[in-house]
């Protein structure tokens, strides 16, 4: 039963026969009759069927309640279990938003040379994209925004306090400024994150409070792409003064503090809550408290 569990896990995630079973690497036929035979066992239907996959009925969500719950206490009990046999070992999957990738050394270098059998992969999401990749256990842990949108049922562990700068060439308007305030945004040709993007809308909410409406000339998901139009000296941007530092740039380019407010928003570790957690997600956790607020700032 357990694996018939995460193939539904994997079927309700994907919402498509075809694109699961790819996903498992199995047949389509292989999941659909692994999905009849644990219909069969707990005596319900679980998908709404038709042509084509339609969703879960109501047995189904909550079947899928009990699922995650079910695969989540294996997992952790299969590697509490090799961590007891021969020490912390394994894979941990780790997505952050754009703006905190920078960051990310900051945990993984400590961590790997405490742990040095385990590793890592790190990839860029959204934060709605960090919250459900969790709860559809694609990730084990993520990095995002704390206090501005709702989390769910998460563990947190706050990182840094995320605050803003205005980042622009030399030469350019404000560029001899040692602040700037939201207001002022109004004049300047910006190149922001697209829409999707948490930041993003923390940017909206205090350009929208100074009463300022701002259109972008250029969006970009990736943070790589605004600094490098911001290096032309056509575009400026505005960015987490964390950010800013961490790509090294030429003295050419300024990073100004925007005021009036002078905001901030706090960035975090999260991790679906649990008890026990798995000892990779335990340990990583552990890690992130120890680091020094003051010394990510």
């Amino acid at each position: 039963m357990l694996d018939k569990l995460e193939l539904f896990i994997v079927l309700a995630r994907e919402g498509h026969f075809g694109r699961a079973a790819v996903e498992c690497g199995i047949s389509q036929p292989s999941l659909s009759a692994a999905i009849r035979q644990l219909e069969d066992q707990l005596g319900v239907v679980l998908v709404v069927r038709g042509t084509r996959y339609q969703g879960l009925t109501p047995e189904g969500q909550r079947v899928l309640e009990w699922a995650k719950r079910i695969v989540g206490d294996a997992r952790t009990m299969r590697e509490e279990m090799r961590a007891a046999k021969s020490g912390l070992s394994g894979h941990i999957r780790l997505a952050a938003i754009p703006t905190a990738l920078a960051m990310i050394p900051r945990l993984t270098e400590p961590f790997q040379a405490k742990h040095p059998d385990v590793t890592f992969s790190v990839v860029s999401r959204t934060s709605l994209q960090v919250l459900s990749q969790l709860d559809n256990f694609e990730i084990d842990a993520g990095i995002t925004y704390l206090d501005n949108e709702p989390l769910g049922r998460v563990t947190s562990v706050p990182l840094y306090a995320e605050r803003y700068t205005l980042v622009t060439a030399e030469g350019t308007l404000y560029s001899d400024r040692d602040t700037v305030t939201w207001h002022e945004m109004e004049n300047v040709r910006l190149c922001l994150l697209t829409p999707d993007m948490q930041n993003r809308r923390i940017i909206n909410q205090h350009l929208e409070q100074a009463g300022v409406t701002v259109e972008p000339t250029l969006e970009s998901n990736s943070m790589v792409v605004l600094l490098s139009h911001v290096s032309t000296g056509q575009w400026a941007s505005i960015m987490p003064r964390n950010v800013a530092h961490s790509f090294g740039f030429a003295k050419e380019i300024r990073m100004i503090p925007i005021v009036e407010p002078e905001a901030s928003h706090l960035v975090g570790l999260v991790a679906t809550h649990r008890e026990p957690f798995t000892p990779l997600v335990s340990a990583l956790l552990h890690q992130a408290r120890n680091l020094s607020t003051d010394d990510l700032d």
